[in-house]
């Protein structure tokens, strides 16, 4: 038996690489009965069932620290979010929208600024004071000229991390300048000639040892839905140590008076835009329950 990491997936055979090897191996069928299925990210003890072809088969899925259902992805140790300085301009929602899913699963949250060239210093440096206040690291990068790209890199050394960021924010070049090499190609002209695909394999790039990147094509970003309305202020980690002065059980924070969150970002300790940014989030995913059926 030898203990193994699940870098990919592919027509349902599970890529493992170990110590010394990279198998190819199928599943225990009893992983259905269990309602359980391993995924990218996963760490398994594996049979060796020839050695020569490098055949082997997944018998247990070893505990995970936590699991992303889209993408799916286990054990991922930090979760990266891009954002670009400018075109597009910057979308704190979104980020905010990231930020609050990573406080949800308790995962390690990084931000990085990119296309730097492209804005003033000042307005960056704004956005950065925002999140660095909160207790976020910022990493502000130009990855067209590998700007800020070591910094980056020394942070990611020793985990499993998975980036995030809408389309046009320079994600691909961001993940390249760390690699140094292509390794985000766009995809090839399908067989069926109805244009480029991209695939949607997930997969586990090894920067150096103990150091992989997920590549989650197909998946801009990561699914906020799963948290409920009346949790999401947990996941503004800011808001922590006002909650306690909110005199009404189940406070919304957004319409009540006797509120300590809201009155401490009437007092400027909470900033303007990650406020009402929670008070987008809330009334969108207070939306989505009530229409859930």
């Amino acid at each position: 038996m030898q203990t193994g990491l699940i870098i990919s997936i592919i027509s349902n055979m599970y890529i493992v690489e170990t110590k010394n090897c990279i198998y190819e191996c199928n599943a225990r069928g009893n992983f259905k009965k269990k309602e359980i299925s391993p995924v990218v990210g996963d760490k398994v003890n594996i049979e060796i069932i020839d050695e020569k072809t490098k055949k082997a088969v997944i018998n247990e899925i070893l505990q995970r620290n936590n699991y992303i259902k889209r993408p799916k992805l286990a054990n991922i140790n930090k979760l990266v979010y891009v954002i670009s300085a400018n075109k597009p301009k910057p979308d704190l929602l979104m980020l905010d929208k990231q930020l609050a899913f990573s406080e949800w699963l308790g995962i390690d949250a990084l931000i990085v600024i990119n296309k730097s060239d492209l804005e003033k210093e000042e307005k960056i440096q704004e956005i950065q004071k925002i999140y660095t206040q909160i207790g976020y690291k910022v990493f502000i990068t130009n990855a067209k000229e590998k700007k800020g790209i070591d910094e980056l890199y020394n942070e990611l050394k020793g985990t499993i991390c998975a980036f995030s960021g809408n389309s046009g924010v320079g994600k691909s070049t961001l993940l390249n300048a760390i690699f140094n090499a292509d390794i985000t190609k766009e995809g090839e002209i399908s067989k069926n000639s109805k244009g480029k695909n991209t695939t949607t394999a997930i997969k586990l790039y090894k920067i150096e040892e103990n150091t992989y990147i997920a590549d989650t094509p197909g998946f801009a970003v990561f699914d906020v839905y799963e948290i409920e309305k009346n949790n999401l202020y947990k996941c503004f980690k800011e808001f922590k140590e006002y909650e306690k002065n909110c005199e009404f059980v189940g406070c919304t924070h957004i319409k009540e008076k006797e509120c300590g969150i809201r009155k401490a970002f009437e007092d400027g300790k909470i900033s303007n835009s990650r406020y009402k940014n929670y008070i987008k989030i809330y009334e969108d995913l207070k939306d989505r329950e009530e229409h859930k059926w």
